[in-house]
């Protein structure tokens, strides 16, 4: 049975690595383009809903075509500004396309739950090796528990 790699969803497990900073390395338009297409097909939103729903985000009208011209493979001129990223993930309801941007260098994006799960677990770490440094003081001033 052959896995299909889905381009939206970071494995929970995976460590993120940084792109190699090697000339060309991090040249992203055609990735960023056919994630921003995935995101809009997947989307429980149209695109006409989703435009409308950045221009009321943004404050300026942002158009169903330009969406389409952000994702088109034909449309080489047209680049996704960043400024318009936090709307982007607002009206198509995600946090995928930052969570791509943080994978590329080297980092992962926590969302809700998933944030508080990752700051018990660093307390739980930082709690066990105290619990270790106290333990090896009290050896070390010849205190036995």
């Amino acid at each position: 049975m052959k896995t299909r790699h889905d381009s939206l969803t970071l494995d929970l497990f995976e460590v993120p690595v940084a792109r190699s900073p090697l000339p060309g390395a991090l040249a992203i338009g055609p990735a960023l383009r056919h994630l921003l297409a995935d995101l809009l097909k997947a989307s429980p939103r149209q695109r006409f809903e989703i435009a409308a729903h950045m221009t009321e985000l943004v404050g300026h009208e942002i158009t169903k075509n330009q969406l389409d011209s952000w994702t088109a493979d034909s449309r080489e001129g047209w680049r996704f500004p960043l400024e318009y990223l936090p709307a982007f993930e607002v009206a198509c309801e995600t946090h995928a396309l930052t969570a791509w941007l943080a994978d590329l260098r080297g980092c992962k994006v926590l969302v809700g739950k998933e944030a508080l799960d990752a700051e018990i677990g660093k307390l739980e770490r930082l709690k066990e090796d105290a619990a270790k440094k106290i333990k090896q003081l009290k050896h070390a001033m010849g205190e036995m528990e």
